[in-house]
Order: structure tokens, then sequence, then C-alpha cells
């Protein structure tokens, strides 16, 4: 019977002013159908050899399905901050439980290409091999940089907007 289901409770977010303080909570489908302001992380992982690691979502994803984007972004949950939202993100997505060196690299504010969302960009180190979640992930490669430079001007289109605005913003740093 239906009552046996589980419930699925909405994802709650903070939904943040300007300067990133927040106002209220609202659930993921308000924020996104409103384009409020809210937050989230991105990480880029690389692995000895300096090759990032790249994800490519799901199809079943509300945003950007099929897209390559960085190794793992999310959102920060409501009541949560980034610092805890980026492990949780790794060890959610890729099963990535120990990053080694995981740090801020820049702030960026919301704009369209971010869908709204200020986002911490982190990096850490890691070898894998990764344990993707089949709901959000549907795959995953090691790429080297000059080629992942040559793959975005070639074939911009195969890449979420908001990874490319991102990883070029690291690039230029």
């Amino acid at each position: 019977s239906l009552s046996e289901l589980p419930v699925q409770e909405p994802e709650l977010f903070d939904v943040v002013d300007a300067e990133d303080n927040v106002l209220r909570v609202e659930t993921r489908s308000t924020v996104h159908r409103e384009k409020l302001m809210h937050r989230a992380v991105h990480v880029f992982v690389f692995n000895a050899a300096g090759q990032l690691y790249l994800q490519r979502r799901s199809l079943t994803k509300d945003t950007a399905p099929g897209k390559w984007v960085s190794s793992c972004s999310g959102h920060v949950d409501s009541g949560e901050d980034y610092d805890t939202a980026a492990p949780r993100e790794l060890s959610e997505e890729i099963g990535l439980t120990e990053p080694q060196g995981l740090t801020r690299v820049f702030k960026e504010s919301p704009c369209k290409q971010t869908g709204q969302e200020f986002v911490w960009v982190y990096r850490c180190k890691a070898e894998g091999p990764f344990t993707l979640d089949p709901v959000e992930v549907s795959d995953g490669k090691w790429i080297d940089l000059d080629d992942l430079e040559a793959l975005i001007e070639e074939r911009p289109r195969d890449f979420a907007w908001s990874f490319t605005y991102l990883w070029a913003k690291y690039r230029a740093l």
C-alpha cells in the first residue's frame, strides 16, 4: 500500500540576501522556481598527476542533466555552513570520505551562471576510484587540464554553464 512508501521530505535551503545573510527557509522547488539567492559548494578534485576529476550529472537531475560538471557540487542545506556541505557532498556524490587538503579557493556571488547561488569553490586531492551515487551521477573521469580546455572550447554545451563559469574563474587565479 502507499502508506508503506517512505515520505520524501522536501529539501530545505536557506534563502539569503546580497550579503549572504540568511533571511528565511524555503523548499528547493520554491527557491529554484522564484530564482531566490541561496548557497552551494563546488569541489575540484585533483589527482597526483594534476588531472581534474569530472562527473557527468544523471539524466534525472532537474538542472543540467547529462552535463559534465565539477568533481562534486551541491546545495548547502538549511542550517548548514559551506565547510560542512563540501565534505558531505563529496561523500554523498562520489563516495570520497577522506579528501586530502580540502580548502576554500574563492567565493562567487549569485548570478545567472551560478543559478543565483553564492558558491564557495574548494579544491582537494584524491586518487580514487570513486563510488558514484547513481541518482546524482551517471559517469566520471579524470582529464588532463589541457584536454579539458580544448573540450570546453570545442563542445561547450557538453558542460554545465556553472562549471565552465567557475572553472574559468579558477584558472584565472
